[in-house]
């Protein structure tokens, strides 16, 4: 959430970093915030006077009262009043404070200042194969490891079925980034629940916004969680973390579930764009020092993923008007697909700086006895898998028609050539 003491006290600094991110409705919404903070406040102010004075006149009755046997009826006419007058003030507050928080809701994490403009290639490895060859829902066809039109028989377009050593292939997919990251980069293994709560997904900025996206169960209000990031932040919520234990990391394997998948029109054939996908999840909390050495180290953790898969890839910057609502800076891991001869986001890596930490209150106690401070969150996909086994497919593709298998994934899928 924005730090409403930030734009009550620098709202310039405030609408000049949102502005980034062209959104020309942001104006107006913080046109309405403040003039609700101010609300708020003034009535806060008045409040505080009125039960000042009922204080100051309770004393005083007390003592007409012991002295004459009861207080005089004008008098008690005019402690009434002054109760009504507090308890319609308070009422009043009450519902300017829920609406502040309902449209603070709706403010975007302010992108920081090194963000850039434009979309900026930070740095890129491998050398990427000439465009060409067959795109990877031809390879998966031909060798039987992917079943679409039984997919969409099931659930619709968007769900796609793995077959044989397909199946196979995810599951040693899915395998290999969990021990790569527990035991080389020292996360900690959750299994997370798949649905969660109304203020989970708050927590992490895809509510109230973005709630038709979410697939929700009507009955109980529980959303299938579109990223393991939502149920893993949200672990440490209304806690005081030690300081001392931090920075700290999670990884988690989930199926996730959105349903803006293909939304744009394009896209939308084999694996590019599908509503159910399996993804592995980097999270870490740091304190707001060690925030920037943190998103450097977490993308580094998605890059050894696709460095070990032999996958050529890139470093992309997003520009300030294309991250996503809780992000303040974001790297995009792209690998090259010769198949069908593009980039394809198989990681995005970002810092949410304390935004995260504000909605679900997530804080830490730097040393014992220290005021508690928000912390920082970080997460990125380490990797989610539809678009790297295209990118895998169409990168190892044979000839022949097989596909090689990179030698650090052999042992999780039991063969070194899907034929």
């Amino acid at each position: 959430m924005i730090d409403l003491k930030l734009l009550r006290a620098s709202p310039a600094q405030v609408r000049a970093a949102l502005a980034r991110r062209g959104d020309s409705s942001l104006t107006r919404l913080l046109d309405e915030i403040e003039a609700l903070d101010m609300k708020r406040r003034t009535l806060t102010a008045q409040l505080d006077q009125l039960k000042a004075e009922r204080n100051d006149a309770a004393r005083a009755d007390a003592l007409v009262a012991k002295a004459q046997g009861g207080l005089p009826e004008a008098t008690a006419v005019a402690r009434r009043k002054l109760g009504e007058r507090i308890t319609a003030l308070e009422s009043e507050l009450r519902q300017i404070e829920t609406t502040l928080e309902a449209k603070a809701l709706f403010v975007p994490n302010p992108p920081l200042p090194e963000v850039p403009e434009e979309p900026t290639i930070l740095r890129s490895w491998g050398t990427p194969a000439a465009k060409g060859g067959k795109p990877h829902w031809e390879i998966a066809e031909r060798l039987g490891i992917l079943d679409l039109p039984r997919g969409a028989k099931l659930s619709g377009s968007g769900f796609p079925v793995l077959v044989g050593a397909g199946a196979r292939l995810a599951r040693g997919l899915i395998n290999f980034m969990l021990e790569l990251h527990t035991r080389e980069h020292g996360y900690v293994e959750v299994e997370p629940p798949l649905l969660v709560r109304r203020e989970v997904m708050i927590g992490t900025g895809q509510l109230p916004k973005f709630e038709d996206d979410a697939y929700r169960t009507a009955t109980d209000d529980l959303f299938l969680v579109p990223t393991a990031e939502v149920p893993v932040t949200n672990l440490h919520r209304d806690e005081i973390l030690d300081g001392r234990t931090l920075p700290m990391g999670y990884v988690a394997y989930t199926p996730c579930f959105r349903r803006e998948a293909g939304a744009a029109g394009k896209d939308t054939r084999g694996l590019l764009r599908v509503h159910q996908f399996d993804k592995v999840e980097l999270v870490r909390f740091c304190r707001a020092s060690d925030s920037p050495v943190q998103h450097e180290t977490l993308t580094g953790h998605a890059e050894t993923v696709l460095q070990q898969l032999e996958l050529p890839y890139r470093v992309v910057v997003l520009p300030a008007n294309d991250l996503g609502f809780a992000g303040a800076k974001t790297y995009d891991l792209e690998a090259w697909a010769p198949g069908v001869g593009q980039w394809l986001e198989v990681s995005s890596s970002s810092t949410f700086t304390d935004y995260q930490a504000r909605r679900a209150n997530i804080r830490c106690r730097p040393r014992p006895g220290e005021k508690p401070e928000f912390v920082h969150t970080l997460n990125a996909s380490g990797v989610a898998l539809p678009r790297t086994i295209a990118a895998l497919l169409e990168t190892h593709q044979q000839p022949d028609g097989s596909v090689t298998i990179p030698p650090a994934l052999v042992p999780y899928v039991g063969t070194d050539r899907l034929a």
